[in-house]
C-alpha cells in the first residue's frame, strides 16, 4: 500500500545519516512519548532499517501503516501508535 503524502501524520522522525540499531533504539523512545492511536512517519535512509525497525515495531505491538520508497535511497514508514 503505498502512502505517500496524503497521510495525516502527528509527528515525525527523520531519521536520515542513522544506522542501525541506532535507528530503532531511536523510533522506540520516540512512539513511547506518543499518545495510543497517532500516526508517526519516520523518514529512513539506510536500506537494513526498512526491514529492522518495522519488524521490531510490530514486535513492540505498534501497527506498521505502510513503507513507501520514495527514491533509490530514501523511504518512509508509517506507524500508528499502540498502547503498549
Amino acid at each position: 500500500m503505498h502512502i505517500g503524502d496524503s497521510m495525516e501524520v502527528d509527528e515525525v522522525l527523520d531519521l536520515r545519516g542513522e544506522v542501525c540499531p541506532y535507528t530503532f533504539v531511536k523510533s522506540k523512545l520516540k512512539v513511547e512519548t506518543m499518545e495510543p492511536g497517532k500516526t508517526l512517519k519516520i523518514i529512513l535512509d539506510h536500506e537494513p532499517a526498512t526491514k529492522n525497525v518495522p519488524r521490531s515495531l510490530k514486535g513492540e505491538g505498534h501497527e506498521i501503516i505502510s513503507l513507501d520508497q520514495v527514491d533509490e535511497e530514501l523511504w518512509h514508514l508509517y506507524v500508528k501508535v499502540s498502547e503498549v
